[in-house]
């Protein structure tokens, strides 16, 4: 799910890049902003970053003592993505397994897929191995397939989310293919 959230950083600009005019100094903030943004990928309790959308306010800055560095307190509203147990995605198959499927949603890459999870569906081992089902289409590697969120996992050590999905539920399973 994409959140808004209206968030208060630190902004480091160094010495040698302050400008007396105004605007180069707005930029130069902005600049750096979006650069840390980036760089922190996610939390735990916000999710992937995605986006800067305003700069609500940028404070007084205050210079550091030892660096001549200057500190300038901001208010940014961003948009964020967090999954949510319950939750309705759809992802693209990456990898197939004996015992499961791995996709990519938006910006996760391991949300996982258990055989356990998906009803009716059978293992083929082969060169290009899938799940097939007598009545749906196969799920394959770069199909996707639309899945209900069973539960998360926070990895802090790769700043990034786990999930597991099912098939559990009315209108999920694979919803388009590349033999399509």
């Amino acid at each position: 799910m994409f959140l808004k959230v209206q968030l208060p950083w630190n902004v480091i600009i160094a010495a040698e890049n302050l400008q007396p005019e105004g605007l180069m100094l707005q930029r130069a903030i902005i600049v750096r902003l979006v650069s840390d943004f980036a760089v922190k990928k996610a939390t735990k309790d916000l999710g992937y970053f995605l986006a800067v959308t305003t700069l609500e306010s940028i404070g007084e800055g205050k210079v550091r003592q030892h660096t001549g560095d200057v500190l300038f307190p901001v208010v940014f509203n961003a948009i964020t993505f967090k999954i949510f147990k319950g939750e309705i995605l759809e992802g693209v198959v990456h990898k197939v397994l004996k015992h499961g499927v791995f996709m990519r949603c938006g910006p996760i890459e391991n949300v996982y897929l258990s055989y356990l999870k998906m009803p009716d569906y059978h293992y083929v081992p082969g060169e290009n191995a899938c799940f097939m089902h007598d009545k749906n289409p196969k799920i394959a590697k770069d199909v996707v397939v639309r899945a209900v969120v069973i539960g998360t996992k926070w990895m802090e050590a790769d700043r990034e989310f786990q999930a597991l999905v099912g098939l559990e539920g009315d209108y999920l399973g694979p919803i388009s293919s590349p033999d399509i």
